[in-house]
């Protein structure tokens, strides 16, 4: 059976919430695999045309928020630039090697395949093993920038607690919170450009400030699916520089999150669909789902799915 194909805006530059699980059973991904999982992550997002705005590694699967910017943004400098890194110096870069690059570099899947790959050799070296690590090919969605994407970092960033590993999500290190907060974005690895202009701030460590608030007020809200953040930690924070009220309840269906297609205002989704359903094969209109618990947010379930 033919796989279904994937939502992508290669024209302009998208957000998308990229999923990958492991094949293998139990927890495989230890500290010291998770903390070679994120420095291939940093690298390639040095090398590929993207932002990485939010990610979460845990045992047996990982989260990445990237921003992909397309083919036009990649200057022939800048190609260059990224092909001496990744090849030296001594590599000869014509014109076949930008055109060459200035694809790939752009493309989503190419950039999550480097990852993957990578880090299959080094998990089968370091545990003399051979075969597959990875599950299934990842899933990835679309997600429009501002409330949405904030709600998808959130999301993101409350695994750990879902899993009852931590009791606040900046003391996982393996995730944007955690790494934002124990490392001071280290590198300036994390975009924190979320859309999100009803903050209006400039200012990164008030951005990071009120989206840290957002996560610990909407990761006490129980939305049913695993452990919440304890009221008595969120009322710690609170008075230690929370300002502002507590942010509307955070009780979407988090499968949303997940097994959408698109995810985003409606007007958004339509926009989206609208340039994509040449991939569903059908005349059909779609009709989008209305988020529960979120005001204004909308999704599209994926190809091949009722």
């Amino acid at each position: 059976m033919p796989r279904n194909a994937r939502f992508t805006l290669p024209h302009r530059p998208t957000v998308y919430h990229v999923i990958s699980r492991t094949a293998l059973p139990g927890l495989p991904l230890g500290d010291i695999e998770k903390n070679r999982l994120l420095e291939i992550i940093k690298y390639f997002s040095s090398i590929y045309f993207v932002e990485v705005l939010g990610f979460c590694i845990m045992g047996n699967h990982w989260h990445l928020a990237v921003k992909i910017y397309p083919r036009d943004y990649a200057t022939r400098q800048e190609v260059q630039e990224r092909f001496v890194k990744r090849y030296g110096e001594d590599v000869h870069f014509g014109d076949q090697e930008m055109e060459k690059f200035s694809k790939k570099w752009t493309d989503l899947s190419e950039f999550v395949r480097e990852i993957k790959q990578t880090f299959s050799r080094y998990y089968n070296k370091r545990h003399n093993r051979r075969g597959f690590f990875w599950g299934e090919r990842f899933k990835s969605m679309i997600v429009q920038e501002g409330s949405t994407l904030v709600n998808m970092l959130a999301y993101i960033d409350l695994n750990p607690i879902r899993a009852g590993i931590v009791k606040k999500p900046e003391d996982y290190r393996w995730s944007s919170l955690g790494y934002h907060t124990q490392t001071g974005n280290k590198d300036g690895f994390l975009s924190i450009d979320f859309g999100l202009k009803e903050w209006n701030e400039q200012d990164p460590k008030e951005i990071v400030r009120k989206y840290r608030q957002f996560v610990y007020e909407t990761g006490a809200v129980d939305a049913g699916k695993g452990k919440t953040i304890d009221q008595k930690v969120v009322e710690k924070a609170r008075k230690k520089g929370y300002k502002i009220s507590r942010v509307e309840r955070f009780r979407y269906r988090c499968r949303y999150f997940t097994d959408s297609g698109v995810i985003g205002g409606k007007d958004f989704v339509q926009e989206v669909f609208d340039q994509v359903k040449h991939l569903l094969g059908s005349k059909d209109e779609r009709k989008f789902t209305p988020v529960g618990g979120v005001e204004g947010l909308y999704s599209m379930k994926r190809l091949g799915e009722s």
